[in-house]
């Protein structure tokens, strides 16, 4: 059985799973040699299609390496090799491209093998990998030289909570022994924004969008920390057009923000009457209440949302205004298909005891409204003003 703790852990820590706005033209690789030409391993899922168009909007040449089974209508002008990650990479060979995004890399066998075959064929291989490859979380301020998770059995290929992590340190391995000094590492935090297919952030802007009485775990001076999809996108491409290598962590935002402050600016932005109504882990405990994105600051989650991004900030990574994020997620929630929208896949879950599982069953936001209304009656006689 799955303790709180151990859940707080695996949903904040493992899974976690830039417009660029800021960067001067002189920063920039574009149009001193007519762009690149990049190939990208995935570019359909969530953060594939943003690294697409902003590498085009800069004047990239693009290639995508997939299956070819999961929004094959995003690209129809784009050059789509179909294969496998599972050695099935036959449609790579004999090609040449500048550099290699990698952002479909969980298993490191998959990884080794890509970038194996890719070795004397690009210039540089990106690969987006996660603070999840930190093998803990027990202090703040932890920056890309700190120690990375392990596994005792290295040749297991199930990704779960409590591999994905390890994997993913394994994956960055394998991409810098086949490239190296030619390997760039990214490592994001949560990834937020249009397309999130998690619901994980979404859930906040949309809960308070909604108003009322909002509960809300932990303190109003929790940290919290995210990046925009588009930011990390630009980010990227960023680091390719420089020919920028090395490991950074990709969080953000540019400035420290807490749960408290996120929220606030919510309310202002979607012009909200929401008070929220702060509970300690403590209580929440009691009724098996979770929450995505918060973390605890103290104990094994110190310093999940403490991770620094100062080598990412000094190479050039920088970060859209939270109102544009929010506004934006927003936008696209309201463009999806009413069978979407009633099966959010994370928000609010109150459970008949400890979960035993990630990913509990999907609901709607009524849904978890109701939940959190018996919350509120259960906690407090008459509803406190936030």
């Amino acid at each position: 059985m799955t303790t709180r703790r151990r859940f707080i852990q695996l949903t904040s820590a493992s899974m976690l799973g830039l417009g660029l706005h800021g960067l001067s033209a002189a920063d920039s690789h574009a149009g001193k040699s007519g762009g690149l030409n990049i190939l990208i391993l995935g570019g359909t899922g969530f953060i594939g299609p943003h690294m697409v168009r902003r590498a085009r909007e800069r004047g990239h040449t693009v290639t995508l390496f997939n299956r070819g089974r999961t929004n094959t209508d995003l690209f129809p002008d784009v050059e789509t090799l179909v294969g496998d990650r599972d050695s099935q990479l036959q449609a790579l060979e004999g090609r040449k491209w500048d550099a290699v995004i990698d952002n479909s890399g969980y298993v490191p066998r998959h990884v080794r093998e890509s970038a194996g075959l890719l070795s004397e064929a690009a210039r540089q291989y990106l690969f987006i990998s996660s603070i999840s490859a930190y093998g803990n979380f027990e202090q703040p301020g932890i920056d890309e030289d700190y120690v990375l998770g392990t596994m005792e059995d290295e040749s297991v290929e199930q990704v779960t909570g409590a591999t994905y992590g390890p994997m993913k340190a394994l994956c960055e391995k394998a991409a810098e022994e086949a490239f190296p000094g030619r390997a760039t590492i990214v490592r994001p935090g949560y990834i937020v924004g249009p397309r999130d297919s998690t619901d994980r952030w979404t859930y906040w802007p949309l809960r308070v969008a909604r108003g009322g009485t909002v509960v809300v775990p932990g303190t109003p001076d929790d940290p919290v920390q995210f990046i925009d999809a588009r930011d990390l996108a630009a980010f990227t491409i960023h680091a390719l057009e420089n020919n920028i290598t090395g490991r950074f962590n990709a969080v953000g935002p540019g400035e420290p923000m807490t749960m408290g402050a996120m929220l606030d600016a919510m309310k202002e932005i979607t012009e909200s009457d929401a008070g929220f109504q702060w509970v300690p882990a403590e209580t929440l405990t009691e009724k098996n209440a979770f929450f995505p994105i918060w973390a605890s600051p103290e104990g094994d989650t110190t310093g999940v949302h403490l991770v620094s991004n100062k080598a990412a900030v000094a190479a050039g990574m920088t970060f859209r205004p939270l109102a544009e994020t929010v506004k934006d997620t927003l936008a696209w929630w309201d463009g999806l298909e009413t069978e979407r929208q009633s099966a959010m896949r994370s928000g609010l879950r109150v459970l008949d005891g400890p979960p035993e599982g990630m990913r509990p069953a999907p609901v709607s936001l009524e849904q978890q409204m109701e939940m959190e209304a018996k919350l509120v009656e259960e906690l407090w006689s008459s509803p406190a003003e936030g």
